[in-house]
């Protein structure tokens, strides 16, 4: 089952479309690019609703009522905005770092839990990481462990470490 991503966590989905796409804005229809990639892949051909999506999507670009394939896709963003991938990237860091301080520094002051996130992860960027940023799978050891989640705040692609400034506010939210 695919998923998707929402508020920067994990969550199963089915296929978006139409006005749940739109609701879902840049997101659902990235989600529906990964659901066809996974059919595709799969060899499966592609259900009712998602094809209707991609149909509409290509015959907008074809017809040119939209000037690039982005833009037809839904995949644009408010000028001077980031890019949806950039933005995906930070949600998926920051989901890791507040997992990482909710279940292994809860019992900390947010921000005690900052300060402790910005010393290991600072740690974690001069030694480890240079071993496993080559690595397309978390070593298995890191699974339950707080390198879990610092593994996966730096493979999003997003920045880090970031300051503790910056992660106070993102644990505050």
């Amino acid at each position: 089952m695919a998923t998707h991503h929402d508020g920067g966590r994990s969550v199963p989905s089915t296929c978006v479309s139409g006005d749940a796409a739109a609701a879902r804005g840049i997101f659902g229809s990235i989600d529906n690019l990964r659901e066809i990639m996974a059919h595709c892949f799969e060899g499966e051909p592609l259900d009712g609703d998602l094809a209707a999506w991609l149909g509409a999507a290509i015959d907008g670009f074809l017809t040119r009522q939209y000037c690039t394939l982005d833009e037809s896709l839904g995949l644009i963003f408010p000028r001077g905005g980031i890019p949806w991938w950039r933005e995906e990237a930070i949600r998926k860091r920051n989901a890791a770092l507040c997992y990482l301080a909710e279940t292994f520094l809860g019992e900390l002051a947010l921000g005690r839990q900052a300060q402790e996130i910005w010393t290991t992860a600072r740690r974690y960027a001069a030694s480890t990481w240079r071993f496993d940023r080559d690595n397309v799978d978390m070593p298995a050891h890191y699974a339950g462990t707080p390198k879990e989640c610092l593994w996966q705040a730096f493979k999003s692609s997003a920045p880090m470490p970031i300051g503790e400034r910056q992660l106070r506010n993102i644990l505050a939210h």
